[in-house]
């Protein structure tokens, strides 16, 4: 990433506590301007794949996809899934099982994409999921 600004420092601090909370290997955050994803912490994400990530457009990839859906978005295996929805950069990422979790205000707009990512395989089970949803919900945003 760019040179880190306090903002994105405070994203950064966020991201790997809420990773280490929830036993995460990798994560992203991802705030929504305009129609668009923008990067602005990552966790154990690869060079290569940082700036394929610095910018979601909307709808593509898992965060994408999570913020259209307004629903989180899962794989069981990052190296290994085939649909559409994991883009080939994404096999780069040390890591199984992940989740792009969308961050919603009060009106249901989508404000932010909080993307974690596990060293083992699998199905997060729902539980689990509404879980990281409401815990990823408390992701503070300035806005501006």
């Amino acid at each position: 990433m760019r040179a880190m600004n306090e903002k994105s420092a405070s994203y950064q601090s966020w991201l790997e506590s809420f990773a280490s909370e929830h036993g995460a290997t990798a994560g992203t955050v991802h705030l929504q301007r305009g129609d668009d994803l923008f990067l602005v912490a990552a966790l154990n994400i690869p060079p290569p794949l940082m700036a394929a990530v610095q910018h979601v457009p909307h709808g593509k990839g898992m965060a994408g996809l999570a913020q259209v859906r307004k629903q989180p978005v899962q794989t069981c295996n990052l190296k290994e899934d085939t649909s559409s929805d994991i883009k080939p950069g994404a096999k780069a990422v040390d890591a199984r099982a992940a989740v792009a979790i969308p961050v919603l205000d009060a009106t249901g707009r989508v404000r932010a994409v909080v993307g974690i990512a596990f060293t083992e395989e699998g199905s997060l089970a729902a539980e689990r999921e509404t879980s990281l949803m409401a815990a990823a919900s408390r992701l503070p945003i300035a806005d501006g």
